[in-house]
């Protein structure tokens, strides 16, 4: 089962990296210019709570900008941001934040034990899958899957998004996989596997 699992990961990852934004990055990088204030001149944010955007994979970006838009995401401080956005916009600046390279956290040594643990195999007495299944071995997700990158992101910001999932305050997630996941989780167990994820690349 679990190489099965690694096995469709692998064949992801491989299609991942044939995955290109049709978007302009030089257009993208000046439009995304304001963008900076919260998420760093290069897209690796200092603050932890707010998400780094570097290497993300452009359509997950794409697709998060137009749920703030259509307010399927709420966000106090995104929906001013993304309120003039136009459709090619949102593609140049996904391309320009796609094209940048992301920096690594270092995950805390009393965490990773459960964290990895959650991460590589899930959580059989309730169900839980395995974080690898769709994010892979090192958390960069598969564009063609659909399933972001995680790998380096702030522990801070993956615990809060676990959180929001698991209360519903978050409801974005494609037929409710996130909600489910994080909604077998303790919040224990989320701050153990966003800790892991962290130091992942």
């Amino acid at each position: 089962m679990k190489t099965s699992v690694l096995l469709v990961a692998a064949v992801m990852l491989v299609l991942s990296a044939n995955a290109f934004s049709q978007g302009d990055i030089e257009a993208g990088r000046s439009k995304a210019a304001v963008c900076a204030g919260c998420h760093g001149q290069n897209g690796n944010s200092t603050n932890p709570v707010w998400p780094k955007l570097a290497g993300q994979h452009a359509f997950y970006i794409e697709k998060e900008l137009r749920d703030f838009q259509n307010k399927k995401r709420l966000d106090p401080t995104m929906a001013p941001m993304v309120a003039g956005l136009t459709a090619v916009d949102i593609e140049n600046i996904a391309a320009y934040f796609a094209s940048l390279s992301s920096t690594v956290e270092a995950a805390s040594a009393d965490k990773i034990k459960l964290g990895e643990k959650l991460y590589k195999a899930g959580k059989a007495d309730n169900g839980l899958p395995a974080c690898i299944a769709c994010h892979g071995p090192n958390g960069a997700g598969s564009a063609p899957a659909r399933f972001p990158r995680i790998g380096g992101q702030h522990a801070a910001y993956l615990a809060k998004a676990l959180k929001d999932f698991k209360s519903e305050s978050r409801d974005n997630d494609h037929q409710a996989m996130m909600r489910d996941i994080a909604g077998r989780m303790t919040n224990k167990e989320i701050e153990a596997v966003a800790s892991y994820i962290s130091g992942l690349h």
